[in-house]
């Protein structure tokens, strides 16, 4: 049997499509073996875009990429892909892949050599050094960038030019989720994993648009509710989205007041009998935020939020509420799921909390089926960023530059001094924009992301950000970052390198370098320790040869930690679908629940018979905080009196940097497009296809209507996903105080038409 190209990517094409609103796939075993007889040869690796981790298979065949299909041997996606991924193969050969080096010259971008190119940034940036000081420089990398690579910019920059001004994207969607995870458990990422949803009875969506957002993992709720149908799904959400095609109640609240809601089911569940008393007795502690108060005074701080308080603040009814706590608190199990609805607030932290809360009152953590689940946005924003230390706050192995034990123990692995390392952070996303915006940051190096598109209140940084020495490697031109930069750097895009990410649930996976890269494109791990010699510090980095060499240092950092990676080596990892740390030898197979039995960390003599014991928190005990019921930072008002909310669609996957380039996910939503309540457009005299325009505080955007029931009425829904419609013009810059996220989930818009 032979199968054409055609056939398979129609076949590949139909099967995510399937998967998509969670059926079976189409694309059966018979197809793929014809397509394994043409001569295809099939090489593990995972997906490129979402932070689930689903497994990939790229087939090659000729030196070429031939296709993609789901890696059935991954637990994660089982051989199940969303529409999105099937196309992976063809970003790899997209037309705007970037297959040589340019630099500005007489304010145009021009072909350069490798060598004049990074000449060109080293001189410069050796040259904002010594007449600037280190705090001069800055480096912004990407929760796609593989932590290998991540890795070599943190070295680099913190450890040897010496400053702290190191970030990520991350910081922009899962900055407050790990505030959360830290102030509640002591530790960052789930305590759980996805293994939890096929024991799960009870599902909480906040603030998650699962379906389009998270579609493999969607598929597997699915799966769970059909095969036991008193499954129940709650989703809290201002906005109606394919999720509740599976949901059983949705609260759909107002953006931004949704707190007030989560302290009421905690009360609800205290009044009506549903907490684990022992479990709070063993492993519980209460805070007020600043200082330790008793259990009768958080019962005491929960009287304000009645059904009917919270209620009115949200936008909805009490019975909706009680209804939800009740599910919740008879339920014996359950998982809460959250993404950027929750994070993206400047009370993202807060929250977070506030989801933890329920589910240590209840005892619904560390046993199958429970867990509180922040997902992940980008593929290795844990791996690389979280776990590697990608962040101005942070060093690797979940350490921190504040701590002198953690600078002297990250020093001698980097074959540095203590001194040249930072003990005081460096600036976050937002003030690291604001110091290329005022001056302050002279010389910029963007690894794998593209923030003149993806920050917000966008016009306060386009000027700065076009004036700074601007370096950038990348795998696609243009971009909205790349059409600004002084030196672009060509580099080897998902397929042509090998490297490591780790997903949402603490899993670690090694991706198989299956092509050349195209052009003249290197890995960028390459590129950085090229830039380390030219600045003089080439002795420091000469013994990383290949990508394994910087795994195996990077590992060095997690031995004896919360995240011990020791016994993940390539040799290990190339073998099998990844494992979830801790795995602290390799013979162990990973780790199910933290902070229980099973987890190598557990202390056995100190925690007696206690179920779980939080090692990380002072007595082992997690913290139930009582948070402020805090809004949003920019409330409706008379002159904007519309709350303004963004998020993604299936189709599309961020900038549209790689999806974007794809004919057929371009052609579901060609244009840009903002969502409006039905009676909203009919007061307003608006149909769909009308151009209207948005005006924040900010600035305005003129797109198409989308008349459609999905956001609640005096809510608007704007996809951010369009070069050519810069949605961040509009989203506000205010961060949360505590994990200086920004706020891009909400702000006061008005509606015009065109």
């Amino acid at each position: 049997m032979s199968i054409s190209r055609r056939e398979f990517l129609k076949a590949s094409a139909l099967t995510a499509a399937a998967a998509a609103i969670g059926v079976e796939p189409l694309l059966n075993s018979k197809t793929l073996a014809a397509a394994a007889q043409e001569g295809v040869i099939w090489h593990k690796s995972v997906c490129r875009l979402c932070g689930a981790g689903c497994g990939v298979m790229l087939g090659v065949k000729d030196g070429k990429p031939f296709g993609v299909r789901g890696d059935k041997e991954n637990t994660i996606n089982a051989g199940i892909l969303c529409v999105k991924a099937f196309y992976l193969h063809k970003m790899i050969t997209a037309k705007n892949r970037l297959l040589y080096p340019m630099v500005r010259k007489d304010g145009k971008l021009v072909r350069a050599s490798w060598d004049e190119a990074m000449n060109l940034v080293a001189s410069r940036f050796k040259e904002i050094l010594e007449k600037h000081g280190p705090d001069a420089l800055a480096y912004y990398g990407s929760g796609q960038a593989q932590t290998e690579e991540t890795y070599l910019a943190n070295r680099l920059f913190k450890g040897f030019i010496g400053t702290n001004n190191v970030e990520g994207n991350p910081r922009l969607c899962m900055a407050s989720a790990v505030g959360g995870y830290i102030s509640s458990f002591g530790a960052d990422e789930p305590i759980g994993t996805y293994d939890d949803i096929e024991h799960c009875e009870l599902f909480l969506l906040v603030g998650t648009n699962t379906a389009e957002a998270h579609p493999v993992l969607y598929d597997r709720i699915v799966s769970r509710k059909k095969k036991h149908p008193s499954t129940k799904i709650v989703i809290i959400d201002p906005r109606k989205t394919p999720t509740n095609r599976i949901a059983d109640l949705h609260l759909q609240v107002k953006p931004g007041y949704d707190l007030a809601i989560m302290h009421a089911i905690a009360r609800i569940l205290i009044k009506e009998g549903f907490t684990d008393e022992q479990f709070i007795k063993d492993s519980v502690v209460f805070s007020d935020g600043k200082d330790p108060i008793s259990y009768d005074d958080y019962k005491t701080f929960l009287e304000k939020y009645t059904p009917e308080y919270a209620a009115e603040q949200a936008g909805i009814n009490p019975s909706e509420i009680v209804q939800a706590a009740r599910i919740f608190g008879q339920s014996p199990t359950a998982m809460t799921m959250w993404t950027m609805g929750v994070n993206q607030r400047v009370a993202g932290v807060f929250l977070n909390n506030l989801i933890h809360n329920i589910h240590l009152l209840t005892g619904k953590l560390g046993k199958p089926g429970s867990d509180s689940f922040s997902l992940t946005g980008q593929p290795n924003a844990c791996g690389g960023v979280r776990e590697g230390g990608g962040l101005c706050h942070l060093l690797p192995g979940h350490r921190s530059v504040e701590n002198e034990q953690h600078r002297k123990e990250i020093a001698e692995i980097w074959m540095t001094t203590p001194e040249k390392i930072q003990p005081k952070p460096g600036k976050h996303t937002i003030a690291m924009f604001e110091g290329v915006a005022n001056g302050d940051i002279k010389g910029l190096f963007v690894l794998c992301t593209n923030p003149a598109q993806s920050l917000p209140n966008l016009n306060k940084y386009l000027k700065g950000m076009s004036d700074v020495f601007l370096v950038i490697t990348e795998s696609f031109h243009p971009t909205e970052t790349s059409k600004i930069a002084d030196v672009v750097l060509p580099v080897a895009f998902w397929g042509e390198k090998e490297g490591v990410y780790g997903c949402s649930e603490r899993r670690s996976q090694h991706l198989a370098k299956a092509l050349k890269p195209m052009g003249e494109a290197l890995w960028d791990g390459d590129v950085l320790i090229d830039l380390a010699k030219r600045m003089g510090y080439g002795a420091y980095f000469e013994h990383f040869k290949t990508p394994e060499d910087v795994w195996n240092e990077y590992l060095k950092t997690t031995k004896g930690k919360g995240l011990d990676l020791t016994g993940a080596p390539y040799e290990r990892l190339k073998k099998v679908r990844g494992l979830r740390w801790p795995v602290p030898n390799v013979n162990h197979p990973g780790t199910g629940h933290r902070f229980t039995e099973g987890d190598p960390l557990f202390p056995k003599d100190k925690a007696g018979s206690r179920r779980m014991y939080f090692y990380a928190k002072p007595e082992g005990k997690a913290v139930i905080f009582a948070r402020p019921d805090k809004g949003p930072e920019e409330p409706t008002s008379a002159d904007y009196p519309i709350a303004l909310t963004t998020g993604r669609i299936l189709e599309q996957w961020h900038t549209m940097t790689m999806t974007g380039q794809v004919p057929e996910l371009v052609r579901a939503n060609p244009n840009p497009y903002v969502e409006i309540n039905p009676d909203d457009a009919k007061a307003w005299g608006i149909s769909s296809r009308d151009k209207v325009k948005l005006t924040t505080k900010r600035g305005s955007l003129t797109v198409e209507a989308k008349v459609i029931d999905r956001p609640r009425k005096g809510t608007i829904f704007l996809p951010w996903h369009w070069p050519e419609s810069l949605t961040n013009i509009l989203t506000i810059d205010a961060v949360d105080p505590g994990s200086k996220e920004p706020e891009y989930k909400v702000a006061a818009c008005k509606v015009e038409k065109a």
